[in-house]
């Protein structure tokens, strides 16, 4: 008789996630961590590599406002004149700053299959949202 093994898999659940943000950014190397350790599959989509798009960033914006995307504490944005800073006030305007300086959104953002984003590493959120699927 053979012996009975038995294979214990991370996360059960497993859902598939999109990741968006800067790959050598340390908040994402965090992020990365949390979702390897829990064994929550993602898809990663590194803005250096695949810039975003205007359809993209209005996705966003169907979520969360214009505001909430902009990282005002990185050093990209400290970097703006004035006069880009204003620009970020409308969407066109903000989106086409945003597509040329991605460093200024805010990351990670998680994007979930039903739509649902979480801005930035909330890791309690993040789980919770990601084991219910």
């Amino acid at each position: 008789m053979w012996p009975t093994f038995y294979f214990k898999f991370k996360n059960k659940n497993r859902i598939n996630i999109k990741v968006y943000g800067i790959k050598n950014c340390t908040t994402m190397k965090k992020t990365f961590q949390l979702l390897d350790n829990e064994g929550v599959s993602y898809e990663f989509i590194d803005y250096k590599k695949q810039k975003p798009t205007n359809e993209l960033l209005a996705s966003f914006v169907n979520k969360a406002s214009v505001e909430q995307l902009v990282n005002r504490k990185g050093t990209t944005y400290r970097k703006l004149t004035d006069e880009q800073k204003a620009s970020l006030e409308t969407e066109t305007t903000a989106f086409s700053l945003m597509i040329e300086n991605s460093s200024m959104i805010k990351r990670p953002i998680v994007q979930f299959p039903d739509g649902e984003l979480i801005l930035g590493l909330q890791e309690e959120e993040i789980l919770k949202k990601a084991k219910e699927g």
